[in-house]
């Protein structure tokens, strides 16, 4: 399934095809645009856990897609119709464990079981069809989610206003569109003459690599500094207002991030700079009281110690490398979902969109 509004480009991060998924290898951008072909349940929990796919919500539609293949997988092997169920639930929990720390992927792969639960005793084959119509809804939500976040946050900027970003996301991290970048082209469509400034975002350079290629893309003026610069560009007076997005947001506010969001945010909050989350509501975990209970991903030493498979530290030196961090929620001024702006205190207003969610998942 491609969508056609991921911004003034055409390349999407999923592409659902002839029964299989096909993923955009976000590695090997910006220098080349090349698609990982997933057959199985288990190709895609390692592209996802490889990075070939990554952002919350893209992580989260390429899972239900996985369970989608897990069940069509089962059709066409005999040995599995009498436990077709059981397979299916095998895909969930393969492609669950993939990566920890974004709930969009628990979320979706939960949705999905939900549906199948739901067919017991029907024929295999009308299951299966069902998950890849689920699958397929759970993708287009997410694009029309992404456009109405964009919708309510483009107020927020101001006319020339320079907005520094951590990461990416935008089209490449979601189904299409973007959150925190979503807000940005939204904000661009209405008039608004505006900038940005994106960190790097070691030690994958999603910030160099993703942000700035989709931003240049769509015509937007973006310049690109180092991580360790925020606090340069914000002393300076560069900086309006600070847009991230997120991988799992608390019940009290707290959000998980990619790893140096929370310093932004400090630094932020030292010079009087607006923080925002930009997420859709399949981001926030009410089930999770505060920060300290998100879990925390720690990925390869070898990530940080090592570019593209070049040494650049000393052989044998020791290195820790924490996929995410936490940004409590008193830096942040608000929330930006698709069904409106959050502000504190977050634990009321975020418990408000209990029915929406909800509905979501029903």
């Amino acid at each position: 399934m491609k969508h056609e509004d991921q911004g003034g480009y055409k390349t999407n991060s999923l592409i659902w095809q002839d029964g299989k998924l096909l993923l955009l290898d976000q590695r090997e951008l910006p220098h080349e645009t090349r698609y990982v072909e997933c057959s199985s349940p288990e190709a895609v929990a390692k592209a996802i856990s490889d990075m070939v796919v990554r952002g919350a919500p893209a992580i989260g539609a390429a899972a239900a897609y996985g369970v989608a293949l897990g069940a069509l997988e089962a059709c066409r092997q005999e040995s599995f119709l009498d436990r077709f169920l059981d397979r299916i639930e095998d895909a969930a929990e393969t492609l669950r464990r993939s990566r920890p720390t974004a709930v969009n992927l628990a979320w979706a792969v939960e949705r999905m079981l939900r549906r199948a639960r739901s067919l017991a005793g029907k024929p295999p084959q009308e299951i299966a069809q069902a998950l890849v119509e689920e699958a397929n809804a759970i993708f287009a939500e997410d694009v029309r989610a992404n456009m109405e976040i964009g919708r309510y946050g483009a107020p927020l900027v101001p006319d020339r206003g320079t907005i520094l970003t951590y990461c990416n996301a935008g089209a490449l991290a979601t189904a299409g569109y973007g959150t925190a970048l979503g807000v940005v082209r939204a904000a661009q469509a209405i008039g608004k003459r505006v900038s940005v400034i994106a960190c790097e975002t070691r030690p994958y350079l999603q910030g160099a690599r993703l942000t700035t290629w989709e931003l240049q893309q769509d015509g937007i003026p973006v310049t690109l500094i180092t991580d360790n610069a925020a606090g340069y560009v914000m002393k300076a007076g560069l900086v309006d207002m600070v847009i991230v997005g997120a991988d799992r947001i608390a019940a009290n506010g707290d959000v998980a991030n990619k790893i140096g969001t929370y310093q932004v945010a400090v630094i932020a909050r030292e010079h009087s700079v607006p923080f925002y989350v930009a997420a859709p509501t399949s981001t926030i975990d009410l089930e999770t009281p505060d920060g300290d209970s998100i879990p925390i991903e720690m990925r390869s030493p070898g990530e940080v110690t090592h570019f593209r498979g070049v040494p650049i530290a000393p052989e044998g030196v020791a290195a820790i490398n924490p996929a995410f961090d936490v940004t409590p929620a008193r830096f942040i001024k608000a929330i930006i979902t698709e069904v409106g702006v959050l502000r504190p205190p977050y634990t009321s207003s975020l418990r408000s969109l209990q029915p929406v969610k909800k509905l979501r998942e029903a």
